[in-house]
């Protein structure tokens, strides 16, 4: 069996009107070496036709279904069925520029002591998102890390565990984790992770880390 360098974990509820732009900019990918885990947190629409429909044209692309239990835990099921050597995100209310996996797969190769690879990220609609440490204030998303654009060592997982079980700033929480296990972690500015904030029902919402 050949491990993949990338395993890319959507996470999709209710998405079914959109999945298709985030798949479609996956396949358009400069770089092919990767699997899809699309985990369905308990979707009542489409969304598992359309994914199984991809998977017959595509045999990297696989679906998995769980009940409604937030983006936290649909992550760590990807996390837990994922086999390749890095793992990263794409919501499906997301997408990638063609160049996305080709540039983060090229850092990593030149930079081999990297774990966590994170940044470059255009956003389209809001960028202000609420801070987590105030509810009451909302800061700019360049105050944020951004946990669609994560690329993790999968190894890390088993090292640090995965994304908490809140209902909100999961990703803020796991990169502070990270922080502070002394994983080797780096930032690029290179803005090839589209993320949408012009959806008014987004799977997840982005929290500040300050």
């Amino acid at each position: 069996m050949n491990v993949p360098f990338f395993s890319i974990i959507m996470c999709t509820y209710q998405r079914a009107a959109l999945i298709p732009r985030a798949i479609d900019s996956l396949r358009a990918q400069s770089e092919s070496d990767w699997e899809l885990l699309v985990v369905d947190d308990g979707s009542t629409d489409d969304t598992e036709h359309i994914v199984q429909k991809y998977g017959a044209m595509d045999r990297r692309i696989r679906y998995i279904r769980q009940g409604h239990g937030g983006s936290a835990r649909a992550r760590n099921t990807g996390i837990t069925e994922a086999s390749g050597l890095f793992v990263t995100f794409l919501d499906s209310d997301d997408e990638y520029a063609p160049e996305h996996l080709s540039s983060r797969r090229q850092m990593l190769l030149s930079y081999p002591a990297i774990q966590l690879l994170h940044g470059g990220v255009q956003i389209i609609g809001d960028e202000y998102v609420i801070d987590k440490n105030d509810p009451t204030v909302k800061i700019h998303l360049s105050e944020c890390v951004v946990g669609g654009t994560f690329v993790v060592r999968r190894s890390v997982f088993a090292d640090i565990g995965g994304f908490d079980l809140v209902p909100y700033a999961e990703d803020a929480l796991f990169f502070e984790r990270a922080s502070t296990k002394g994983i080797m972690i780096a930032q690029t500015d290179h803005p090839t992770y589209i993320y949408h904030r012009d959806s008014p029902d987004a799977l997840t919402v982005t929290y500040g880390t300050t």
